[in-house]
């Protein structure tokens, strides 16, 4: 049968498109429902990031009933760095019917042709801070609070419309409570007194916040060459900092510098917070506010965030610095687990947890694009 796709333009449409993948997959037990308010805040025309992306969501609907929905996304920013014109999908879950899918999808190509667009690409959020790339293998697996899920027949689907895998990422579990290798801790100091570097350890959360700003300036180096990768903007910078820094666990964020306070090397990680947004159901009140207080305290798992080195200091061993501190604090404080966010595959963490650390893949994602002209 088929189905009708429409703009999002009103309040309720907005929150349709919200909730939807809320009931898709409610009886899903690895789909962790995001806070409504935060997926609101990044839907708002309020969002920075909306200042240099042309942007519109729409609605799958059969009989009056939602039963897909997708967001349409040129970033102008990334097209004229990357030398493209792309047309990016996020915002996509639809049920088990090719149909809606493909309905969905030629609604964004449409979009994309209007602007002038080339390729279609996806899934992508606004920035490399949103949640992107689907799951390949390992459906089963834990996700990350800040990855994407998606059942098999989601890559049924865009294989049968024709898309080409353009990156591919890979998820590893990691025991926490393994020991730092002595020559690791030894070369570590090497490094440190040979290139006058300081590692930083917070205690109280006003010392942090001098180094948000260059957390994330380097945050923007680091990533530079990875794929489809802009650099934040200062006022996204700003929104980030608000959102992220006053609930950061301060042993969990392992900063290196140089002798001139120079942020050159970062590994960030949170606590596990599925459970606690599991049993939030996407609202803070009244309730979902004591599950995440709770988790933020009480955990025995840690999700490996983000790491990155300035590309003046790569290849000198810094990463090993922050990894390995950020194995100290896990095991002081009795975490058993950790996981990393997704690390495309190749990369210097990916050769660090293979070759230093004993770690399992666990999770294969990718992001698909296919030529639209």
């Amino acid at each position: 049968m088929p189905c009708t796709i429409i703009s999002v333009d009103t309040r309720k449409q907005l929150r349709q498109f919200i909730a939807f993948p809320n009931q898709l997959f409610r009886n899903v037990e690895t789909y962790i429902p995001p806070l409504l308010r935060d997926e609101r805040a990044l839907l708002s025309p309020k969002n920075p990031s909306r200042k240099y992306c042309d942007f519109q969501m729409f609605l799958a609907l059969r009989d009056g009933k939602v039963v897909g929905r997708v967001a349409a996304i040129i970033n102008n920013r990334s097209n004229q760095h990357w030398n493209k014109k792309a047309v990016r999908f996020g915002w996509c879950d639809f049920i088990e019917d090719y149909e809606v899918f493909k309905a969905l999808v030629d609604r964004v190509i449409q979009f994309g042709l209007q602007h002038g667009m080339e390729e279609i690409e996806g899934p992508l959020g606004f920035t490399d801070m949103d949640k992107e790339c689907w799951v390949i293998e390992g459906f089963d697996q834990r996700q990350n609070l800040s990855t994407l899920y998606n059942p098999p027949y989601y890559i049924d689907f865009i294989k049968k419309y024709g898309f080409s895998t353009a990156c591919q990422w890979e998820q590893y579990k990691i025991p926490a409570s393994q020991p730092v290798p002595d020559k690791v801790a030894r070369i570590n100091e090497l490094i440190l007194q040979r290139y006058n570097l300081r590692l930083l350890r917070f205690k109280r959360r006003k010392e942090i916040y001098p180094y948000a700003r260059k957390f994330f300036h380097t945050l923007n180096e680091s990533f530079s060459i990875l794929y489809d990768f802009v650099p934040l903007t200062e006022e996204e910078i700003d929104v980030y900092i608000k959102q992220y820094f006053p609930f950061i666990n301060l042993e969990f964020a392992n900063f290196v510098v140089d002798k001139d306070d120079n942020l050159v090397a970062f590994g960030l990680s949170i606590p596990d917070l599925n459970q606690a947004y599991k049993k939030a159901n996407g609202h803070l009140l009244p309730f979902g506010w004591i599950h995440l207080l709770h988790a933020l305290h009480h955990f025995d798992t840690i999700d490996l965030l983000l790491n990155g080195v300035h590309p003046d200091w790569q290849k000198r061993g810094v990463h090993s610095i922050y990894y390995a501190e950020m194995n100290r604090n896990a095991i002081k404080n009795h975490v058993e687990w950790s996981y990393s966010n997704p690390q495309i595959i190749g990369n210097e963490a990916e050769r660090i947890w293979n070759t230093t650390y004993q770690s399992q893949p666990i999770i294969k994602r990718a992001v698909f694009s296919k030529r639209i002209i």
